[in-house]
């Protein structure tokens, strides 16, 4: 392979790093470019008056997805950090206070079923063998397989019907379960990648086996340590680092249709050979093109593209420690389909919230003084397109949650929290530049997926690459590391076409 070939890497989320490192594996010349002051993307770590905070992502379900990246080298992660696995995976708790613990020992969690509904036992069986099912082709099958044509789309239609991948998620978990409060349960997981249950693909139904079969981990010092963790491995093999590079422009050459460099908003040009954009495609091709490339055929026109919902995310401390919560909580208010539908369709700011809770201290006390926990609570919201004012919601809402929070899960939270503060969906679009503040690009449903998302090669451009949430196979740690595994097997084609034409030119 022709060594020489320059490769810029522009983001170092988890799909910037993992194709930095895949790109250099293969003996590429890898720069990494970061708009921010540190590496990690959305998964940035704050650390406010002694308590830390992982900024987004808290939840490790694949973790041989990170090992390979280490195995790419002869290295173990184990060198690199420490992962445990959880018991508890979450306390889900109702506003009537009911409670169903979700953990890995199967035997409980058909005990914990059988509180709300014994017959429900029989179901959440068949449930988990049709997840296994619907894994073994989305996950093992198709989750590392590039989409460039509609064919390899009509090629799997027969297999994706006998799937029921029609159905959305709630409707899927519906039908093998029954009682309303399980049923909300089970079909949690879309909130996790930026879906809404009502209306996301049942293939996503398969992060539920997923979780059944590798667990659910957690970083000892948080996912701050993983990032740090793969930033050493970046040192060591020889990937140029670059940090506070904000990209103003991708740099097409006019003659060629190829991308030749790109430019910081400081002016700064940095010439190359390939580019990999981990971030979000919609503003990618809005804002760094200067209207040269349009987004890809096959997808759904601008105008009625979905986007998951935003997130209000609010960060906190306690004086005091409050061991009977969980490492994860997910609180589920009274109205459900409602709130969804007012979140990801009408686009409305609402007075109610569900809300999911975590609670590293659980696990770490490193992340808070003595005595003290460290909290992030994280309140599905709508994204931007709902023009809410978060200036002013933003305060709004934050005392709604404390006070929520004080009267049910954190009983004296009003007296003992410090230290807070919260990220918005404007933040989002600020920090992250993700279009309407989207927490995770665009919405995860069966018409935005495989060929009907962003593709991960651009087919106008050929040494243009797209990795991270808005690209195939979606949103979620182990769907962004995926998406360099697929990046990695294009850019595999491509640089072999290159390399045949250049030994034919020579001969």
């Amino acid at each position: 392979m022709n060594t020489s070939e320059r490769v810029i890497v522009i983001g170092s989320g988890f799909g910037g790093i993992a194709s930095a490192l895949r790109a250099r594996a293969k003996g590429l010349q890898v720069t990494l470019v970061e708009r921010l002051d540190t590496l990690g993307g959305r998964a940035q770590a704050f650390e406010k008056d002694g308590f830390k905070h992982d900024a987004g992502p808290t939840v490790i379900t694949a973790p041989f997805l990170f090992d390979e990246l280490f195995d790419l080298f002869g290295k173990s992660s184990t060198d690199y950090y420490t992962q445990v696995e959880l018991e508890t995976w979450y306390d889900f708790v109702f506003e009537d206070k009911k409670k169903f613990s979700y953990r890995g020992d199967i035997e409980h969690t058909y005990a914990e079923i059988a509180k709300f509904e014994p017959n429900d036992v029989a179901g959440y069986k068949k449930l988990l063998a049709m997840s296994e099912a619907i894994f073994k082709i989305g996950f093992e099958q198709l989750s590392a397989k590039p989409f460039t044509s509609p064919l390899e789309m009509i090629k799997l239609l027969p297999q994706l019907i006998k799937l029921k991948s029609y159905q959305t998620v709630y409707r899927f978990v519906a039908s093998y379960i029954k009682n309303p409060y399980l049923q909300k349960v089970f079909s949690i997981h879309p909130l996790l990648v930026g879906g809404n249950p009502y209306s996301t693909t049942s293939i996503y139904s398969l992060i539920h086996y997923l979780e059944r079969k590798w667990g659910i981990h957690f970083i000892m010092g948080g996912t701050g340590k993983l990032v740090e963790g793969l930033a050493r491995l970046m040192d060591e093999v020889g990937i140029e680092i670059i940090t506070g590079f904000d990209v103003e422009q991708i740099i097409l050459d006019d003659d060629t249709n190829r991308v030749v460099g790109i430019k910081s908003t400081e002016g700064t040009t940095l010439e190359t050979d390939m580019v990999i954009f981990n971030g979000d495609p919609a503003y990618a091709y809005e804002n760094l093109f200067g209207g040269k490339l349009d987004r890809p055929l096959g997808m759904k026109p601008k105008a009625i593209t979905q986007y998951s919902m935003g997130l209000f995310v609010l960060y906190f401390g306690t004086e005091k420690q409050f061991p009977e919560v969980a490492h994860h909580t997910i609180w589920l208010g009274s109205r459900h389909k409602e709130l969804l539908k007012d979140i990801f369709e009408r686009k409305v700011a609402t007075d109610d919230f569900s809300l999911y809770l975590h609670r590293p201290t659980a696990t770490d006390s490193s992340f808070a003084p003595a005595g003290c926990d460290s909290f992030y609570v994280l309140c599905p919201v709508p994204n931007l397109q709902s023009g809410t004012d978060w200036e002013k919601e933003g305060p709004r809402l934050r005392d709604r949650i404390v006070k929520s929070l004080d009267s049910t899960l954190l009983p004296g939270l009003e007296q003992c929290i410090v230290s807070d503060f919260f990220m918005t969906p404007a933040d989002f679009q600020t920090d992250y530049k993700s279009l309407w503040g989207a927490g995770f690009s665009i919405a995860p449903l069966f018409s935005q997926s495989a060929y009907f998302r962003f593709r991960n090669q651009d087919p106008k451009v050929d040494n243009l690459f797209f990795v991270g949430a808005g690209t195939h196979p979606g949103a979620g740690l182990p769907g962004v590391v995926s998406s360099a595994k697929v990046t990695d097997v294009l850019i595999d084609k491509y640089l072999k076409r290159n390399y045949s034409n250049e030994l034919v030119e020579t001969t």
